[in-house]
């Protein structure tokens, strides 16, 4: 007798849930995946202890036929594709027809579905197995109830995590739902008690809301790019909103939620260098493309894919995230303390207006107690800079520059400037993106204090400057030729043997970029010369940083190391803490740091200014209420 035999479909079921059902959240996915893909418009989740006991889902959407209810429970058995070509222009989020079967076979499901044209079916299944089958009234959509999940595999159930942490993977899981599809009402509810509720409105605005909260969904701006091949649309928050992990990073493609590197890779470099090191944005996108140029088929959980053209896709989303942050003025404003609310549950998502307003409508500063107006206020600093204009200003237009004395001011300090000017002309030179600030003086020898007629602005003066001279040596390092400076002493270089191949291999590549590496005995070589724009005193430094690109990416990134110089380049030579500055000093910094490119964060990603509105300065002093 031969020893190879085949499996029963039993078997076969319980090793493919191995893959397909790792958890409850799995379970949920799989299962509110189909009620969409039977174009449901209310899906209703209650879960018990996490959905470890039990979970229940009801939707309305077209229910399966009696026929094919006996079928759907049989190892790929699916109405999704028919023939080979489909799996190659997936457009439903199932299609491999393994979730129901493996499902069954580690739990027990009861089934109630209708199309609403006829009775509708009632199963009950144990472990794979039928064990009740009648009809039942003929309420179109489908009910789903899970009890009991792992029941028969022990070790599975041994191994899950607590109740939280299986809810909160849950929950996750159901929130990636409700954002790639806003048009589909669903309620989350556990031990009787709601999670999450979206209206099905369509807005993936609302859905963000639910998900996050009112503050941080008025903090996102919309993203709208598109190319011949992609169209990305969603919503980014502002850099003043960052968690400590990717997990609050959500791409959609085609409706499916899917996990990929690269593009929160293009997403974080189109953040550059407003994000902090080591804090990552809150993003959703949804990508839309022909499915012909996305393989989704391989993942057992469908959250990876592969894609044609990534590179097109990655600089589309990266200059998208760039251009739509160039039309903000990045400046936060600082958290004033309010009155906590009690906790209250709401049972229906809210519908939110989200017309940013920093100040209550037609809102005037308060007059019941005469204080020095800000034109008074600002007598002590007129002998300094010229008085502000008291034209009034809406909240929501840049402040028009009203120096006019400006040349006088850099002529004042030009011989002793505390940073380098950028040399632009007069047509190439872009509307500042910061409103012009008047300088009130320093606090702690570290923070410069500022204001206009939008309220108080603190400038840490170290960030500021880092800015300033890092834009001036990108442009500069940018700028260098192919010259080479030589090297006094001669750098050598140890490899191992392996990596002595790979050099062989890539050495022309080094040379083309400056960097020539002479053999120098077994294994080791030795540089003589390297290009000019080279840091001072981190020559050998860069030389092993191109030589690492070269071993992990087998190219190398000058555009990279250009930017790590110019960070490192303007981080040693700016300001530091506990260095007072004359007040013509404090004005020209401002001045020059309102002509930068980014003038709100430093190369590392932390904020180079603070604003204390009126308003909520008036609230803080009670004078408004």
């Amino acid at each position: 007798m031969g020893k190879i035999v085949q499996l029963s479909d039993e078997l076969s079921n319980k090793i493919a849930a191995g893959e397909v059902v790792e958890r409850p959240a799995s379970v949920v996915k799989e299962l509110v995946e189909n009620a969409i893909d039977a174009n449901s418009t209310v899906i209703e989740i209650e879960l018990e202890e996490a959905g470890l006991s039990k979970i229940r889902i009801l939707d309305n959407g077209d229910g399966i036929a009696s026929e094919d209810c006996l079928t759907a429970f049989k190892r790929h058995a699916t109405s999704k594709i028919k023939t080979e070509q489909d799996l190659f222009r997936i457009r439903t989020l199932g299609f491999r027809g393994e979730a129901l079967p493996s499902i069954a076979s580690v739990s027990m499901l009861e089934l109630k579905t209708s199309t609403g044209e006829e009775a509708g079916t009632h199963l009950k299944l144990r472990g794979g197995e039928i064990v009740h089958h009648e009809l039942t009234s003929s309420r179109k959509g489908t009910e789903l109830v899970i009890e009991n999940l792992f029941f028969n595999t022990p070790a599975r159930l041994k191994y899950m995590k607590t109740v939280n942490t299986e809810l909160g993977n849950v929950t996750d899981v159901v929130n990636r739902l409700a954002m790639s599809h806003p048009e589909v009402s669903i309620r989350l509810m556990h031990q009787g008690r709601q999670l999450l509720y979206t209206n099905g409105s369509g807005d993936v605005r609302q859905v963000l809301a639910a998900i996050y909260g009112m503050a941080v969904a008025k903090k996102m701006i919309p993203i709208n790019v598109q190319s011949l091949d992609y169209e990305v649309n969603g919503y980014v928050a502002l850099p003043e909103i960052t968690r400590a992990s990717r997990n609050y990073m959500s791409t959609i493609i085609n409706g499916r939620f899917v996990k990929n590197y690269g593009l929160l890779k293009a997403v974080q470099q189109g953040y550059h260098t407003l994000l902090p090191i080591g804090r990552f944005p809150i993003v959703f996108l949804t990508i839309t493309m022909d499915p012909l140029l996305v393989d989704v088929n391989v993942h057992p959980a469908k959250l990876e894919v592969r894609l044609s053209k990534e590179a097109e896709l990655f600089e589309l989303i990266e200059q998208g995230v760039k251009a739509a942050f160039k039309k903000q003025q990045l400046i936060p404003d600082a958290v004033v303390p309010t009155k906590s609310k009690s906790a209250v549950q709401p049972t229906e998502q809210q519908t939110f207006t989200f017309d940013h307003q920093s100040k209550p409508s037609g809102y005037q500063p308060s007059n019941t107690v005469r204080e020095p107006s800000f034109k008074e206020a600002s007598a002590r600093v007129d002998e300094i800079v010229p008085p502000v204009k008291t034209e009034v200003i809406r909240q929501d237009e840049e402040l028009e520059p009203t120096f006019r004395e400006i040349e006088h001011y850099e002529e004042s300090v030009e011989e002793n400037a505390l940073i380098p000017e950028p040399n632009h002309s007069a047509k190439e030179q872009p509307e500042p993106r910061v409103p012009a600030m008047y300088p009130i003086g320093q606090m702690h020898g570290t923070y410069i204090l500022a204001q206009n007629e939008k309220g108080l602005f603190i400038i840490d003066q170290h960030a500021a400057q880092e800015r300033i001279k890092y834009e001036y040596f990108k442009r500069k390092l940018g700028e260098v030729d192919s010259e080479v400076q030589e090297l006094l002493m001669p750098l050598t270089l140890e490899f191992s043997g392996n990596e002595a191949l790979i050099l062989e291999e890539y050495k022309d590549m080094l040379a083309e970029v400056g960097v020539f590496l002479e053999p120098f005995g077994q294994n080791s070589y030795i540089v003589r010369s390297h290009p000019q724009w080279f840091p001072k005193g981190e020559e050998q430094e860069t030389i092993e940083e191109m030589i690492q690109q070269i071993f992990t990416m087998k190219r190398v990134n000058i555009e990279k190391l250009r930017e790590e110089a110019a960070i490192m380049m303007s981080c040693k030579g700016s300001i530091k803490a506990n260095h007072h500055l004359r007040n013509d000093e404090i004005f020209a910094l401002l001045e020059t740091l309102r002509k930068t490119t980014d003038p709100f964060t430093c190369p590392h990603g932390r904020p180079i200014i603070i604003h204390h509105s009126t308003y909520e300065m008036e609230k803080m002093f009670k004078r408004v209420m």
